[in-house]
């Protein structure tokens, strides 16, 4: 029974912090135990002070957050080790990488895997995009032999970036709906927003921490390093062709992109209406990652001469390694459901919203805020779209600049609580230092760069 005075949520996400960095960074506990432990603690201070919490909800929340985390990634997750694994061990991705090194030259590298990351992210989940683009910064490290930190870094940027800027991405296209804004302007509001946020984050500031980050690869999802530089080694002529190789990440892309488009163009040509249910199913992530993960496994056995048993075998070692870290990144999604289920993000955004400052500053602040408490960008942008949403009409510049800001707060500062954290850090192999110094900053250079770039934009062009 919660205890009946006055009680302030930071109370609980102070507790919530200090235990998670106890357990994984001072005892340095599995992940997912020690992930699992904060969010029970979590749970139990929720049980003393939040009323209708009881400590049985402790533990039953973090179970069904765990679930709910499953349920959306866990099926990508394990595809997506089949699809690494497959397009790493058959030599896919390495052809890919030498694909794009023929076309901008091995020093612009770099570019290549950011501009490639930042437009599939326009039609697919940011999670779905990593899946894909990772294989490629792991290979594109074995053939180049240094520069993994730019890798990471410029793969996440991009996708990151357009992920909370640029609609039909599922985060801002929902902010854009609740502000009730024209979905063509914000798109190429977005555009122009994402360009200059995605740059500072990924070419300035990944050739920068790349100067100072020295990241080996290690053995990630289910394939060693000793594997991958054999491949890198390879002549050409001895892996897949391009279009073999590409095509599962055109495959998902494609898939996606189709329920993205008719979800969104329906409004005005209704005859899309008869296509929306096949493309619903075709184009769940869950469905295409698994097309696609099947298109990379026949190319797996088709260019490695493994027997079906021996193949069945590799596949099976993959899916054990996703399984881990699909647990790890829904377990992350529950510690910080359990901060939000505290009700700090309520708590801050009824403080902020207070404050006598700008309009799109206080958005920013609110959705800034409530991600680094709670963990998750979609729900402290939609958070702060609901409280901005009927002040949108005292703005004096166009209300796609509130959704430019709603989006660069939400994407603030991604940290323990948040799954995409864990998932980034597994699947690319890193230390939780080196996530920090990599992914954590890149979210936070992204989010203040995109505030400055909404702030100069909507003084030079208001679209009042």
């Amino acid at each position: 029974m919660a205890i009946e005075f006055a009680h302030s949520p930071l109370l609980t996400f102070a507790i919530g912090l200090a235990v998670v960095v106890m357990l994984l960074v001072v005892l340095d506990l599995p992940a997912f135990v020690g992930l699992t432990i904060a969010a029970f603690t979590v749970g139990l201070v929720n049980a003393v002070f939040v009323p209708d919490f009881a400590m049985a909800d402790a533990a039953g929340q973090t179970a069904t957050a765990f679930g709910n985390g499953m349920a959306g990634i866990g099926i990508p997750i394990l595809m997506a080790a089949i699809i690494g694994k497959s397009m790493l061990e058959s030599g896919a991705a390495q052809r890919i990488v030498r694909g794009f090194q023929s076309l901008v030259g091995e020093s612009n590298s770099d570019i290549a895997l950011w501009g490639s990351s930042s437009v599939l992210a326009i039609p697919v989940f940011f999670d779905s995009v990593f899946y894909l683009m990772a294989p490629l910064a792991r290979s594109m490290r074995a053939r180049v032999g240094k520069n993994y930190a730019l890798y990471i870094v410029v793969v996440g940027a991009g996708a990151a970036t357009t992920h909370v800027f640029v609609p039909p991405t599922p985060g801002p296209l929902a902010v854009a709906s609740e502000i009730g804004v024209d979905l063509g302007i914000t798109i190429a509001i977005g555009i122009v927003t994402a360009i200059p946020a995605a740059v500072v984050a990924g070419l300035v500031y990944g050739r920068w921490i790349n100067a100072r980050l020295d990241i080996p690869l290690r053995d990630s999802m289910g394939t060693t390093t000793e594997e991958l530089e054999e491949r890198a080694e390879r002549d050409t002529a001895d892996l897949p062709g391009v279009l073999e190789s590409i095509s599962p990440i055109v495959l998902a892309v494609v898939l996606v992109a189709s329920a993205t488009a008719v979800n969104t163009f329906q409004q005005w040509y209704p005859g899309l209406e008869a296509i929306q249910p096949i493309v619903a199913f075709i184009g769940d992530k869950n469905v295409a990652l698994t097309i696609a993960a099947m298109a990379a496994a026949v190319t797996y056995l088709r260019w490695t001469g493994l027997s079906r048993s021996v193949w069945e075998d590799e596949l099976t070692e993959a899916l054990k390694s996703g399984g881990n870290i699909a647990a790890i990144t829904a377990m992350g999604g529950a510690f910080g459901a359990l901060l939000a289920a505290s009700g700090i993000g309520p708590y801050i955004a009824d403080i902020l919203q207070n404050f006598g400052i700008g309009l799109l500053i206080t958005a920013w602040l609110i959705a800034a805020v409530v991600r680094i408490a709670q963990g998750s960008a979609t729900a402290a942008m939609l958070t702060a779209a609901g409280i901005m949403a009927p002040l949108a009409g005292d703005l004096s510049v166009s209300q796609a600049y509130l959704v430019m800001a709603i989006g660069a707060g939400g994407n603030i500062c991604s940290w323990y609580n948040d799954s995409g954290f864990w998932l980034v850090k597994e699947i690319g192999g890193l230390t939780q230092v080196e996530t920090l110094k990599t992914w954590t900053a890149l979210t936070t250079i992204i989010s203040v760069t995109g505030l400055v770039t909404v702030l100069v934009l909507s003084t030079v062009l208001p679209l009042a």
